[in-house]
């Protein structure tokens, strides 16, 4: 079995309420952050014909580790700190392995890996494994208002959902197929997309 996430593009409104869930149930400070949401805008408004018309849009994705069937992190680890479960296929870093090298951070393309200062050693989402191991879902799929978010088997996800996984300001989903399922916003525009702007950029707080 591959764990796997669902985010509902089309119900999210941005709120951060599963960022903030992230971050408060990992006590990460500021700058850290397993989850994070990001809006993507752009286009604008032309006068023809003497009329206005515009093509604004402006959608929000929620987006963590997705516990990559080939994951970049893996391949660039120098001290094989970061594995992939043999039984859900999340993707863990071992601390105690970790060098702090930051390699991982560079690598992956959703920016994942995040550094933390104070033990100088990378972490990231886990998938909450120990509310798995619980019966509980991730923290941050629990508190979503508007349950854009879903956790569990990525191929029931797919057979439930589709298999779209990648759409702007997402990186192509060939570079290290995520287990991830989306459901496209009104007006999506594909990957590759450099209509839009992201706010804020992946990394910040």
């Amino acid at each position: 079995m591959q764990y796997g996430f669902f985010v509902d593009m089309s119900k999210c409104t941005g709120c951060k309420t599963c960022q903030v869930a992230c971050k408060d149930m990992n006590n990460l400070e500021v700058g850290r952050n397993f989850r994070r949401v990001a809006e993507y805008a752009g286009g604008e408004w032309k006068e023809v014909h003497g009329a206005w018309q515009q093509d604004v849009f402006a959608y929000y994705v929620s987006i963590a580790c997705n516990h990559c069937a080939e994951p970049a992190c893996i391949e660039v680890c120098p001290k094989d700190a970061i594995s992939k479960r043999a039984d859900n296929g999340l993707v863990l870093i071992d601390v105690k392995k970790c060098i702090g090298c930051r390699a991982c951070e560079d690598a992956c393309p959703y920016g994942a890996p995040q550094f933390n200062r104070s033990i100088r050693r990378m972490t990231k989402c886990d998938g909450c494994q120990d509310r798995l191991a619980a019966g509980a879902q991730p923290n941050c799929v629990d508190a979503c208002p508007q349950r854009a978010l879903e956790f569990g088997d990525v191929g029931e996800l797919r057979r439930q959902h589709g298999t779209l996984a990648a759409l702007a300001p997402l990186p192509d989903a060939a570079t290290t197929r995520p287990s991830l399922v989306l459901k496209p916003p009104r007006k999506a525009r594909p990957v590759g997309d450099k209509q839009g702007s992201v706010w804020p950029l992946p990394v910040e707080d």
